[in-house]
């Protein structure tokens, strides 16, 4: 009588069963580890925010954009999207808000804070430092918060922006106010610009001026204060 020995499927040895739990295990740490770092920086951001609602006066700035039911806005300089989350709602589920940024890290945030807050008229783009890269005669409104002061190349933008923005429609830029020597804060030095400096650029690029508020907001957090300059495209 011949015996036959039965095949034994051949098992990965101990140190590769180890090798692959502990790649595992690492990777699962590791994506607990950023899923919780990032729900805290938006738990972060909508506190920061909370507090900011309370001197950016940002209902006065939605109304100074105008908009209505189905427009499209743009906010230049979106950063982590306060003023495109907010932007949402006047523009109606048949408008949009498109939040554009040169950075693509807060557009990330923005882009996951817009889905957690089901504002699915909100879109991200990426443009860059001289060309938004939006579309001629796409906007009815456009919003620079806090950024222009950060233009390298202010003539292009405002030249892309008057291609993009529809006739008569708003452009609304609020900015830092420069200090002067004695209340000067090197924090805040290169972030403020004068609002003359702004008004005179935007007629250069053939805007007309409705407004300038040199005292838009009085006093802000770190005692500051902010202008706010209304135009339209002719």
């Amino acid at each position: 009588m011949t015996n036959t020995q039965e095949k034994v499927p051949l098992r990965p040895k101990y140190w590769v069963r180890l090798a692959l739990f502990i790649v595992c295990a690492v990777a699962a740490l590791i994506g607990s580890n950023v899923a919780y770092s990032i729900l805290n920086t938006l738990s972060e951001l909508d506190q920061i925010e909370a507090a900011r609602d309370e001197w950016q006066r940002p209902s006065d700035v939605i109304q100074a954009l105008n908009l209505k039911d189905g427009d499209s806005v743009v906010d230049l300089g979106c950063g982590s999207g306060y003023f495109s989350l907010k932007l949402s709602q006047p523009v109606g589920r048949e408008g949009n808000v498109l939040a554009e940024d040169i950075r693509r890290l807060p557009l990330a945030f923005l882009w996951v804070r817009a889905a957690r807050k089901r504002k699915h008229n909100v879109s991200v783009l990426l443009g860059d430092v001289e060309d938004p890269h939006l579309a001629p005669a796409s906007a009815n409104a456009v919003l620079i918060s806090n950024t222009y002061h950060e233009f390298t190349a202010p003539k292009s933008i405002l030249e892309h922006v008057r291609q993009f923005l529809r006739p008569g429609g708003r452009i609304v830029i609020i900015d830092r106010t420069p200090r002067t020597a004695e209340g000067s804060n090197e924090d805040f030095h290169g972030h403020e610009i004068a609002s003359e400096r702004v008004e005179a650029d935007l007629r250069q690029a053939d805007f007309a001026i409705e407004s300038r508020c040199d005292n838009f907001i009085a006093n802000d957090p770190e005692h500051g204060s902010w202008w706010m300059i209304v135009a339209r495209h002719p």
